[in-house]
């Protein structure tokens, strides 16, 4: 059906089947709303149209989670909102299940869920091809991993909080411009090279258990690689990931892979981890490995724990 004579519910059901070019529609429509809610709350500064930004970038990924069509408007302004709070207090992201529960349903605990099952995924990873590397590192990380916080993600991409904030910023409005101007284009297919990435993830870990290891980590990655350790000491080669790996094992410790992110030059692996029975909390629930490549083999590899073990009480 043709996007101009539908009507604006109509056009909410089409984005949630996973229509790019409807979803463009409903952005570009909503976008001075936006703007004017972030401007009531920021003022007319920049921080106002980060927050917009922002705002756009959580709609791609929650727009399935939207229970009635007709309200999104105030369900868009309720995400400005949100992101402005966010702008004002500094600190950890207020969860958008919390923004005016009464308008979002929670279909899918996955956190790329729409992504991962329509073209909006293809229309994401295009635009985000776009992007500089380091630009692009810091968005991955930030709305499809764990690492989500300024302070975690400065320690992986090992820079300032500062920085991170600054590349953030460039990113959304990159980003957001990129996603606007090519809603109505085609996108190439990410579904191949997404599941050939997972499965050489899952084949990695699966050496670790069977006692290949040592091989496997050699047709992924160049001689002469630079890990980064969870403790941000950095080494050469691959004898620190086996020796690391083969002490894990010996105590029971497991990795499986339960989410991988590609970009056009990184991998990103989300293993959890299963500790040992007898020793339930002896290690943090998932470590996070960030590949960068080229020309198909890794050359860096950063290992984090994005949070930390089960036991250990933690501050509200």
């Amino acid at each position: 059906m043709d996007n101009a004579l539908l009507t604006e519910t109509d056009l909410v059901r089409e984005a949630q089947s996973g229509d790019v070019h409807a979803l463009g529609l409903l952005l570009a429509t909503h976008q001075a709303d936006m703007l004017a809610v972030a401007y009531s709350i920021l003022g007319y500064r920049p921080d106002a149209e980060d927050a917009v930004q922002e705002a756009v970038l959580i709609v791609l990924r929650r727009i399935g989670d939207l229970r009635d069509p007709a309200a999104l408007r105030p369900w868009l302004r309720a995400i400005v909102r949100s992101a402005c709070l966010m702008q004002v207090r500094g600190t950890k992201p207020i969860p958008v299940e919390k923004v005016e529960t009464l308008l979002l349903s929670r279909v899918d605990r996955d956190p790329e869920g729409l992504l991962n099952r329509y073209a909006l995924r293809d229309w994401v990873w295009h635009a985000l091809d776009e992007l500089s590397p380091r630009l692009r590192l810091v968005t991955l990380l930030r709305y499809f991993t764990d690492i989500t916080s300024y302070e975690h993600i400065a320690q992986v991409c090992d820079v300032p909080v500062g920085t991170v904030r600054s590349r953030l910023s460039q990113a959304r409005a990159k980003l957001s411009e990129a996603l606007l101007a090519t809603a109505g284009l085609p996108h190439g297919d990410m579904t191949v090279p997404i599941e050939r990435r997972r499965r050489q993830a899952e084949e990695t870990m699966r050496a670790a258990r069977d006692g290949a290891f040592g091989q496997a980590l050699s047709d992924l990655c160049l001689p002469e690689v630079e890990i980064t350790t969870m403790k941000g000491a950095r080494t050469k080669g691959v004898d620190y990931l086996l020796g690391a790996m083969n002490r894990d094992l010996a105590i029971g410790v497991r990795q499986r892979v339960a989410d991988v992110v590609i970009g056009r030059d990184v991998v990103i692996w989300e293993n959890r981890l299963i500790s040992p029975p007898d020793d339930p909390f002896h290690c943090p629930p998932t470590v996070v490995w960030v590949n960068h490549l080229v020309k198909d083999r890794v050359h860096k590899i950063r290992l984090f724990h994005p949070r930390p073990r089960r036991d250990v009480p933690q501050a509200e």
